[in-house]
């Protein structure tokens, strides 16, 4: 997938890049030669990506942000352009999950998912849409999930707030479309994370067998639908939703 320069001379910035499916995209557009600005709920979090992004000679910043208060991340804007001096591609990746039956599901457990999936991706894109507008071009790459297209039990928080990404990418597409800005989402199915990981043997196996290709993904498979999306081949596609769930979804 990708040249090693096909984001040459390109700013990224990927949201929840500390670990799993974020640090994984960080990785793979810095090796397609993006510097990448990792952002996470606490600048450490990103150590390691930013480390690792160095090692592939590229430049790369960590910042500390909470990606559900205006503030924070208005504050994290400035730090990156005042670093980077622009911003090619934002990924909006960070998320979070408190799952629970509906009948039991506290208002705090469904207002904080809301808030970190949607309104967190509404935040970040909002934040950089002026300075896109400006340059007349950019990319932004929604992370959604197969949960907001086939829903899951005990996840009507998450799989409300991945719904709303999905929507939300459609109307951006359409509003920021005349200035050159595309505007797509990827929908991953079970990808191997430290948050599936926690999954019994059993559960892995009935997971599995939902999977027409009959496996859990890779973190690196999202990165490679992320990287399509930010690279030249791509300038003619907006409003997308790419599912890469192993089939699960169709």
């Amino acid at each position: 997938m990708g040249s090693m320069n096909e984001l040459a001379d390109k700013v990224a910035v990927v949201t929840g890049a500390g670990r799993g499916i974020g640090q994984a995209i960080a990785l793979k557009l810095a090796a397609a030669g993006a510097d990448v600005a990792c952002v996470d709920l606490q600048a450490d979090f990103c150590m390691e990506t930013v480390q690792k992004i160095e090692a592939l000679g590229r430049k790369a910043w960590s910042i500390g942000a909470n990606v559900a208060e205006a503030a924070s991340v208005e504050a994290a804007r400035d730090q990156i352009i005042a670093a980077a001096g622009k911003v090619d591609i934002l990924v909006n990746n960070a998320g979070i999950t408190k799952d629970g039956w509906l009948m039991r599901m506290s208002e705090a457990d469904w207002d904080a998912v809301l808030d970190v999936n949607l309104k967190g991706t509404f935040l970040f894109t909002k934040a950089f849409t002026r300075l896109f507008f400006q340059q007349e071009s950019g990319r932004i790459i929604n992370i959604a999930s197969v949960v907001g297209i086939m829903g899951n039990p005990g996840q009507c928080n998450y799989g409300a707030s991945k719904a709303g990404v999905i929507g939300f990418t459609k109307s951006a597409a359409r509003e920021l479309a005349s200035r050159g800005i595309t505007v797509n989402a990827i929908a991953p199915g079970f990808i191997e994370t430290a948050m599936t990981a926690k999954l019994k043997p059993e559960a892995r196996e009935a997971l599995a067998k939902m999977i027409p290709l009959a496996s859990l993904g890779q973190p690196e498979d999202v990165a490679n639908a992320v990287l399509f999306f930010a690279s030249p081949g791509a300038r003619y596609i907006t409003g997308q939703v790419l599912a890469v769930d192993g089939g699960m979804a169709m």
